[in-house]
């Protein structure tokens, strides 16, 4: 299925579509409409149905001829919007009313409607960059493996705005979230570390990135042993893809690093049957670390970018690591693996390690990486753990604007000390289950560069929803962090993150 989206400023009741989405707000006295036509009562018709106006409620009125679209999708947007501090979580509504609609309009095999027009509040550029995203991301459905519903319709979107650049912007995020979820949905068989290193040479070729993979000879040869250990159970042999995207007049450096587990049993340390059906998923903080890049390419913010996709399959083949291994990252520490199902900071470590050749400004990870994390802070909410405090606050609210939610972590050090090892530089797990997303947190900052500014970003619950829909977010892989990591390379840019521009190269 195709989804185009288009803007246009005609009058919002005129257009030739197959339903109109409308906003209604949530008032003290009932639901506050927008203006779109006087031809029908709405206020009337959405009381006498009941509708509220509360958050993504959707309500259908017939026009029943009165108008050239066949019928009104009214979506609630909450409570009005009140003032700055209110202006981001506005803009949240909006996207989730957007892609309610949308998803309610068009998701499925056949779609509701092919044509849908969108008069949602979108007069600032930040509304209609919110309204269109929303959109796009409502109206995603990923149908490769279906046989029994038929194929899908192409759908149009037509946003009533004049912000064209800000609904560009909104096209280029969708498109990344979108190959990140048609990534994490693929199955993980049809998804080797091969695959998807594949995708990624195919993505730097279409948008002018540099870059190398490196398969497994060349891992052994340059001395890649996390990634190495974590693959060798495997009958698909493990890849390391480092992606470059360069603009001359940037002065700073930004280097992303995703975990890219295609399928994680656990290994030898096997985990349960139940716990493995969402494991495809453990891929997506390198498929978010692929977007990012990608779609930074396409913007064009004046700022370095290398990213880090650390690819594996955790299998447990005749080959596979044992609990007790003694194995060696890149540049020389080595760790005693003592659960073999704590992987994603094995494979990460290389990567963090290898990026001081990078000489960057600011260092970010990204990784399904505990189940910790979710125990902490929910399946939506991810945790963000930094070189200083400072900087995982900068961190967390990058995200929140970008329209992500994340929340700073701290990473105490008297947790430190149960990663000790009795036979190497240390353990990959501590023997003290309490803190494990700080624990995990703690161990890759043993690998971080001396002096590198670097964030550590946990997205094991929002990286994949396995339960309704909602909002924009599909079931299945949802592209979290990808809008965050763009958020960054631009702070970087902009100079709002990196600190002053010789700091970095």
């Amino acid at each position: 299925m195709t989804v185009t989206l288009l803007t246009s400023q005609s009058a919002p009741a005129a257009t030739n579509a197959d339903a109109l989405v409308t906003g209604v707000f949530q008032g003290q006295d009932g639901p506050v409409l927008m203006p779109i036509t006087d031809e029908i009562d709405l206020k009337a018709a959405l009381t006498a149905l009941g509708a509220t106006g509360k958050a993504e409620e959707i309500t259908k009125i017939p026009t029943t001829g009165r108008l050239a679209v066949p019928v009104i999708v009214a979506v609630g947007l909450g409570p009005e919007p009140g003032g700055p501090a209110d202006r981001l979580a506005y803009l949240e509504r909006l996207r989730r009313a957007a892609g309610a609609a949308a998803r309610d309009l068009t998701a499925g095999a056949p779609a509701k409607a092919e044509r849908v027009a969108i008069a949602l509040p979108a007069g600032e550029p930040d509304e209609a960059e919110a309204v269109a995203l929303g959109a796009l991301l409502g109206s995603y459905s990923f149908r490769r493996y279906r046989t029994s519903s038929g194929a899908p319709g192409d759908v149009e979107l037509i946003v009533h705005t004049a912000h064209d650049d800000a609904v560009r912007r909104a096209r280029v995020l969708a498109g990344a979230m979108t190959l990140v979820r048609d990534l994490v949905n693929t199955s993980p068989a049809d998804m080797v570390p091969a695959d998807l290193a594949a995708v990624a040479e195919q993505a730097a070729a279409a948008h002018g990135l540099g870059v190398r993979v490196l398969d497994e000879n060349e891992l052994a040869k340059d001395g890649f042993g996390g990634i190495l250990a974590v693959g060798m159970g495997s009958a698909h042999p493990p890849r390391l893809v480092r992606l470059e995207y360069t603009h001359p007049d940037a002065v700073r450096t930004v280097v992303f690093a995703g975990k890219g587990i295609t399928f994680d049993s656990g290994g030898l340390s096997l985990k349960p049957p139940k716990a493995m059906e969402t494991m495809k998923a453990d891929m997506s903080g390198a498929a978010a670390v692929l977007a990012a890049v990608r779609a930074v390419a396409e913007l064009g913010p004046a700022v370095n970018v290398v990213g880090y996709l650390s690819l594996a399959e955790n299998m447990p083949g005749g080959g596979a690591q044992r609990p007790s291994d003694v194995i060696t990252i890149y540049g020389g520490k080595t760790v005693e693996v003592l659960n073999t199902d704590a992987e994603g900071r094995l494979v990460l470590a290389d990567a963090l390690a290898r990026s001081e050749a990078d000489g960057p400004s600011l260092l970010v990870d990204v990784a399904t990486l505990t189940g910790a994390q979710t125990v902490a802070l929910g399946n939506r909410t991810a945790g963000v753990m930094a070189s200083d405090d400072s900087l995982a606050a900068e961190i967390a609210d990058a995200a929140r604007r970008a329209g992500e939610a994340m929340w700073p972590m701290p990473l105490p050090e008297d947790l430190r000390k149960g990663l000790d090892s009795t036979v190497a530089d240390l353990a990959n797990v501590s023997g003290d289950r309490s803190g494990g997303m700080l624990v995990a947190g703690l161990f890759l900052r043993e690998f971080v560069p001396a002096g590198v500014r670097w964030a550590h970003l946990d997205i094991a619950g929002p990286a994949y929803n396995d339960g309704a829909p909602y909002g924009y977010v599909a079931k299945g892989g949802t592209g979290a962090a990808v809008r965050t990591l763009v958020q960054i390379a631009t702070d970087v840019a902009e100079g709002e993150l990196a600190g002053s521009p010789d700091d970095g190269k």
